[in-house]
């Protein structure tokens, strides 16, 4: 396969991998108030962080040593570790604003997601025109895809189907009945 083939493969892969994050994000929620037993949006996100440790680093260092990479991050190498941090920084502010987004859309993945996706590629492309400082000839015709990129955003959330809210869990037996969980002080 072609380096062009491979680059779009390992981007639908991303795509395929993300959209369904919103969905299991919209899983790891609670049905009941903290005070009632549930948790907060924020639970789930502490192992989202962990996920993207484990994950990136071994996968990062695995990646780098199959391709004979150094393990430094030094001197000429100093970029990869400063924009590194950015870009993984950047990341987690993703994950962070979706989780806000996710947790005030009550789980509901079919709005919040096209937003990202949808938005994430306009603010790219707005990106890379300040990057380049005007040196680039703008095709209009990226101004009439921004445009559908907006219309296709709203008309994907506007007509998902969405997934009934999750049941509140029981109450354990021994609370619902007086005995020794619901005297229990925490």
């Amino acid at each position: 396969m072609s380096e062009r083939g491979l680059a779009i493969a390992f981007a639908l892969a991303t795509a395929c991998f993300w959209g369904v994050y919103g969905p299991t994000l919209g899983f790891a929620r609670t049905p009941l108030k903290i005070a009632d037993g549930g948790w907060s949006a924020f639970k789930p996100y502490v192992f989202i962080g962990i996920a993207y440790l484990v994950w990136g680093c071994l996968g990062g260092m695995l990646a780098m040593k199959y391709l004979g990479d150094s393990f430094a991050f030094s001197g000429a190498h100093k970029p990869a570790a400063i924009w590194g941090f950015i870009a993984g920084s950047l990341g987690a502010f993703g994950a962070l604003t979706l989780t806000f987004a996710m947790m005030n859309a009550k789980g509901n993945a079919g709005l919040v997601m096209p937003i990202v996706f949808g938005g994430a590629v306009s603010v790219t492309a707005i990106t890379n025109l300040v990057i380049m400082k005007g040196s680039a000839h703008t095709n209009p015709m990226m101004w009439v895809g921004m445009l559908l990129v907006a219309i296709g955003i709203v008309l994907v959330a506007k007509n998902t189907p969405h997934a009934a809210p999750g049941k509140p869990a029981a109450k354990p037996a021994a609370a619902a009945i007086g005995g020794p969980a619901a005297t229990e002080k925490h």
